[in-house]
């Protein structure tokens, strides 16, 4: 089985450490676990947690030295998170990892990367709240602190807290497809999926009570990605004004309706793509994308790869 091995660095985010072993053991394929996750500290000693606990894994920091992915959870450490240094036995953690292995971080967890000198010279993502202290630490890294998370090949990161589960069932998507990545957020009671370059939602204040939402509207958009939608229509079944449900629309999702519309279609596409035999044409019409070629072109924009590619990259039969 892959390997996943998950090092908590003290003080390790309680919340962040967690995520990984539930996601990723709650993928499997007819009944069969598809990863064998562990968790393990800087050396043999408890990992003190950010708030009011300590926790003793049952694993060392030699687990390191097998894993094909790891993950650095969120963590206080004072080197990585306040001078850009990292500690001697951090750094020989750290050293353990085979050259071939798949590297995350969830939420500050992308300090220690970045103090390794991981993520110089990639795109990466960390909470928003940290963006500018990281940023003074590790100008060297192309920062973008308004996504979700990033997926820059063997080095992925996140956002904070609950988009560490984004990242996971983006990984397990494109290890072992969707219906798989579906299956592990059913269980874990969570979104199958958000798009890594959705908004991390900064300083955006949910709508007033009484004010009305537009959620009811979006939900009934995914029901009719098929059907021509205009922003007129999406503002008369929410019952607003155009200038009212525009300016909604993009506080709860942080996009604009045309371009939530595009996403979720694209995001419908791929999902046929990667489960159904259905022709490039059919998928196109069923997406509400129109034409092939117009399906390969949001493709291309939004993923750069053309339908037929992914069908075969992804598609489990």
């Amino acid at each position: 089985m892959h390997r996943v091995v998950v090092l908590a660095i003290e003080e390790v985010v309680g919340f962040d450490l967690n995520i990984p072993p539930l996601v990723f053991s709650s993928a499997s394929h007819d009944g069969r676990p598809l990863y064998d996750v562990r968790i393990c500290g800087v050396d043999d000693r408890p990992v003190r947690a950010s708030f009011g606990y300590t926790a003793k894994f049952d694993h060392g920091p030699e687990a390191l030295a097998d894993a094909d992915t790891v993950i650095i959870p969120g963590t206080r450490v004072h080197g990585p998170r306040r001078n850009g240094t990292l500690p001697g036995p951090l750094a020989d953690a750290l050293a353990l990892i085979p050259p071939h292995a798949r590297i995350m971080s969830i939420c500050t967890g992308a300090f220690v990367l970045a103090a390794a000198g991981i993520l110089d010279g990639r795109r990466a993502t960390t909470h928003w709240a940290h963006a500018a202290t990281f940023r003074k630490l590790y100008p060297r890294v192309d920062l973008d602190e308004n996504v979700l998370f990033v997926d820059d090949g063997k080095v992925l990161t996140s956002a904070g807290l609950a988009a560490g589960v984004d990242l996971c069932l983006h990984v397990v998507r494109a290890d072992h497809g969707s219906a798989v990545a579906n299956h592990a957020a059913r269980y874990c009671v969570v979104p199958p999926w958000r798009d890594g370059g959705q908004s991390q939602f900064i300083d955006r204040p949910l709508p007033e009570p009484g004010d009305g939402s537009t959620a009811k509207t979006r939900a009934w958009a995914l029901e009719r990605l098929d059907e021509p939608l205009d922003l007129a229509t999406l503002a008369g079944h929410a019952r607003m004004s155009v200038r009212t449900f525009s300016r909604r629309f993009r506080a709860e999702t942080g996009l604009s309706a045309r371009a939530w519309l595009n996403q979720q279609r694209v995001l419908h596409a791929r999902h046929l793509l990667e489960t159904t035999d259905l022709p490039i044409d059919r998928v196109a019409a069923e997406a509400g994308l129109g034409t092939a070629a117009s399906l390969r072109q949001h493709m291309q924009a939004a993923i750069g790869v053309a339908p037929l590619a992914y069908r075969r990259t992804f598609s489990r039969s």
